[in-house]
Formats: structure tokens, sequence, C-alpha cells
């Protein structure tokens, strides 16, 4: 429930799904929300204003969380700019909430832990990253509890398996894979898809998102987004089967290369990540159901939300998102 300052201004930063998730469940809890991206542009959602800044720099930075209570650092970049830019979001983003006091909570990857050889991932587990986009990211992570550590700024990290749901467009279980499999085209499957593999339903991460910014006792720590226990990909590809009552054609691509959405600037960049489909990817969040009391969405629920909204996208105008 909202706490006693439901009416605060919660801000998210970044309007990709997460985003617009997170800002949608914060609205409908009663919150006032501010979902900023560079354009401020794009649907209208009840209870949400749209602005637009550039959270690069400190001066954008302010400008997109005045007023605001809590922040969620919901940006992302194209992977090819990660290493250089995002570190100049965190400098800004960090910088705004430390001159304000707003609580900034964070959404974050598995990335810093690295190659896990199949270990089960918790809160706990060591982060081995040896990729340079992993690195960047435990980087990053080291310097938000610094400053929460500091006393600089009250900070909180969130951090989710691969996402699945209405509005994920680019995940192992997004546009590469829902439209053909509704269509009865040829779906992408990546890596050794009989490993166990997490998957975070969007509307959890949003949920798990809310809590976090209303629920201050968080701050300070990781906390893995409430996500259903790991099953194959190739398990979640018979759930798919069941639901459409006809058989995939899948494309398994056991090594990384340009086909479909992935091009040859996408892929080169992926390679050092391509781990994540050749070991088991299982994250645990059994440590924030436990304390927040959140039961993530059962893996065939998420699966009948995403189906209906992969058929909403393709009746409209030319099948577009």
């Amino acid at each position: 429930m909202p706490t006693s300052t439901a009416r605060s201004l919660h801000t998210v930063l970044g309007s990709g799904p997460a985003g617009t998730a997170v800002a949608t469940e914060l609205a409908r809890r009663g919150h006032a929300v501010r979902l900023v991206d560079r354009k401020g542009e794009g649907p209208a959602y009840e209870g949400v204003e749209r602005r637009a800044a550039d959270v690069s720099t400190l001066e954008g930075a302010l400008a997109a969380i005045e007023g605001a209570a809590v922040v969620y650092h919901a940006v992302n970049v194209g992977y090819h700019l990660q290493v250089e830019v995002m570190p100049r979001i965190q400098e800004a983003v960090l910088g705004a909430v430390e001159a304000t006091g707003a609580r900034l909570v964070v959404l974050d990857t598995l990335y810093p832990y690295g190659e896990t050889h199949g270990e089960v991932m918790t809160e706990e587990t060591p982060w081995r990253a040896t990729s340079r986009k992993g690195r960047m990211r435990a980087e990053l992570d080291e310097r938000y509890l610094a400053a929460h550590r500091e006393g600089r700024a009250r900070v909180v990290l969130a951090r989710s398996a691969d996402f699945v749901g209405p509005g994920v467009f680019n995940s192992s279980l997004g546009g590469a894979f829902f439209p053909a499999a509704l269509t009865g085209g040829e779906a992408l499957g990546l890596g050794d898809i009989d490993l166990a593999h997490s998957y975070t339903y969007i509307g959890d991460l949003a949920v798990g998102l809310a809590a976090l910014g209303e629920r201050p006792e968080g701050d300070g720590r990781v906390w893995h987004l409430p996500t259903a226990p790991a099953v194959s990909t190739r398990e979640v590809h018979r759930l798919v089967e069941e639901r459409l009552g006809q058989p995939l054609k899948v494309l398994v691509l056991d090594v990384l290369r340009p086909v479909g959405p992935f091009d040859e600037a996408f892929v080169g960049e992926y390679a050092e990540m391509f781990y994540q489909h050749t070991e088991p990817q299982i994250m645990d969040s059994s440590a924030f159901e436990s304390t927040f009391g959140i039961r993530p969405t059962p893996l065939g629920e998420a699966l009948d939300a995403t189906i209906a909204f992969y058929r909403d996208v393709l009746s409209g105008p030319a099948g577009q998102r």
C-alpha cells in the first residue's frame, strides 16, 4: 500500500517497457508520476505527466527530477553505447539526487555477476564479471552503494532477469519470438534452450520497483525483483505451443550470428554476453518475496498476457509496434 507520502512526486527516467510499466503502476497506486525521456512524447497514460530532458547531463537530470521525492532510473541505451554513455548518465542522475535529496531506485541487470556456471544467483553471489559491459555495470553499482554508505544519497538497486511481457520487444522472448510464433513463422531461440533460464515478467518488475520506491527500509543494498522459478526456454516454448494450439517453428542460434533483427552491429556487441544463453541463468528472488510479501506472477499467466499483447500488435495497422 502507498505510504502517507502517496501524493509525493515519483519521477521515472526512461520510457522503455520497464520505465513505462513502473510509471503506470505508480499512477495506479495513486502517486503523482512524471515519465521522462529525451522527447517527452508518446502515448498518454492516466495520471502520468511526460517531460523531455537529457539526463546524461547534470542540468538535464536536475530538470527531470525537479520536485521529485523518489526517482526511478530505468534509462538504457544501445549495446554499442553502454560503456561510454551509462557512466555519464549515472554521474548526472546521482549528482541530481545528491543535490535534491530525492531517493533513487535503480533498475539493474545480472551482468555484474558474470559467468556463474549454473550457480543460482542470489543477492550474495560474488560479482565476477569479465565482459566490458558487466565490469561497467559492477563499477556503477559500487558507486551507487558507496554514495549510500557515505550518506550522499539514498539509493537502492533492483536487479532483473531477461524481460518478458506486454511492451517488451528487445528481449530473447520478445519481438524476435512472439510475432513469428503467432503467425507460423520462424521464431528465434538463443543458445542452449534446454538450460534453465529466468525471465522476469514486466508487470512484476513494475510492482517490485514501486514497492522499493514506497518502502525506504530496503535502501542501501541490491534486491532481486520478483521472478518466477526458472524453467528451460524449451519449456517456455512448450507452454506457448499449448496456448496457441499449434507447434512452433524455432530457429535456434547456438552460435550468435546476424539473423532477423540481430544485425552485425548488435551481434558484435552482444557476443561477450552470449554466455547468458550457454549456461543456466537462474535468479533467486526469495529475499525480496519474503521481505516485501510480493510473489511473482506464475509463468503461464505472464505468457497469457504477453500473447494477448502481441495479438493486439499484429492486428494493428500493418502489424507494426
